[in-house]
């Protein structure tokens, strides 16, 4: 029988390592996100499922054919929901109904060394040795940082799985605004990123007259109204860019800012569209460093497509959300990235959401009101019934 209690309590639980005030950081990798991934390996087994930790630090409960699971680790500054609702909620159901679910909590989920990396590596999609060169931005490669959490055996072969679900907060307004309970997500956007360094002269910052500088600085800025510039024509308004991580060298205040290292990160659920704002974006960086007197770099494009949720799936998830939430859930896309991008390559795969309030995500003040916690994971439990 399904124990909403016991849902809530793993959720507080969790929640708990790594607590920064009513968010929370696990950084893949970091003594916190290991001290959850173990304490995961701990409530597996108590709800009767096989617990391994593969080789990339992705942590399986494994069960039945139904695979349930988000990821663990969170941003710099986390939310206490976001990946982790979906693991529990999986575990949750897997207690519930024995035999019919297995859980996964992957690695990685947010970035900091790649993007979605350990459930890109499950579906064939990036090599364990490609993963293992990969740096955060402090140049702490996968490889180092995953030996601090030695693997109990092998990942499970996707093709003893049926389906995935994938459970999870919003990460948007639509929801709460519409006082909506319930989200099946048609479509998840696709993402592209590169990381930009533009150069010029380091220099003092009280003697060097303002028309000799070469400011990288001066070129960040540039470049962001380029940017925006660009995509006028491109984008629509679903389409989304940021610049993201800022890195200023050598970040002094009286030292003319000699070299600046950002990233530039845009999404929409068109591949053609992502292809013409690359076009665009890449064009208005080698302009913007141009026009500021600066050398700049361009890494090569990270990249995942738009991935289309399962049809019959999301039909099953429909049923069940009308039945526990009547005329309280929608049909939705996507705009945040998440792992089942990247199980689409293998299994037939759907995601659910739960209202966020006001909107927000990766950030301390992210939450979601209990009784829609539990509203979607009644949905969820009613769905795999209905599957298995």
């Amino acid at each position: 029988m399904l124990d909403p209690t016991t849902f809530l309590d793993d959720l507080d639980t969790l929640r708990g390592i790594g607590r920064h005030g009513t968010g929370v950081v696990r950084r893949a990798f970091d003594p916190d996100d290991i001290r959850a991934r173990r304490w995961l390996t701990d409530r597996f087994a108590a709800a009767g499922l096989n617990p391994v930790i593969d080789p990339a630090g992705n942590v399986w409960g494994c069960g039945g054919p139904i695979l349930i699971g988000s990821h663990t680790d969170t941003q710099p500054e986390g939310g206490w929901l976001d990946g982790s609702l979906g693991v529990i909620a999986g575990l949750a159901v897997a207690r519930a109904r024995p035999g019919a679910v297995s859980v996964v909590s992957f690695q990685d989920e947010e970035g900091r060394f790649g993007a979605t990396t350990g459930s890109e590596m499950w579906s064939g999609a990036l090599s364990l040795d490609s993963a293992d060169a990969l740096a955060d931005l402090d140049g702490i490669t996968f490889g180092a940082a995953r030996r601090a959490l030695p693997p109990t055996g092998s990942a499970p072969n996707p093709a003893r799985f049926r389906a995935y679900l994938e459970p999870h907060i919003e990460q948007g307004p639509i929801l709460d605004a519409a006082k909506e309970a319930v989200g099946i997500v048609t479509a998840i956007v696709g993402l592209r990123q590169v990381t930009v360094t533009m150069a010029g002269r380091q220099n003092h910052a009280g003697t060097t007259p303002m028309h000799l500088r070469a400011d990288a600085l001066r070129g960040l800025g540039t470049a962001q109204d380029a940017i925006a510039t660009a995509l006028g024509d491109v984008a629509t308004p679903d389409s989304v860019w940021t610049i993201g991580h800022v890195a200023l060298h050598p970040n002094a205040p009286s030292i003319v800012p000699g070299r600046v290292r950002f990233t530039v990160q845009w999404r929409d659920a068109s591949a053609a569209r992502l292809d013409r704002m690359e076009t665009a974006i890449r064009r208005a960086l080698e302009d913007a460093a141009r026009a500021s007197g600066l050398r700049i770099d361009i890494s090569d494009t990270a990249a995942l497509p738009p991935a289309q949720m399962d049809g019959a799936l999301q039909d099953v998830l429909a049923r069940a959300a009308e039945r526990d939430a009547p005329g309280r859930w929608r049909r939705m896309p996507s705009g945040a990235l998440h792992d089942a991008t990247n199980v689409a390559r293998v299994l037939p795969v759907a995601m659910l959401f739960a209202p966020s309030i006001g909107g927000i995500s990766h950030a301390f003040d992210e939450d979601t009101d209990r009784d829609d916690l539990v509203t979607m994971l009644r949905v969820l439990d009613r769905a795999v019934g209905d599957l298995a």
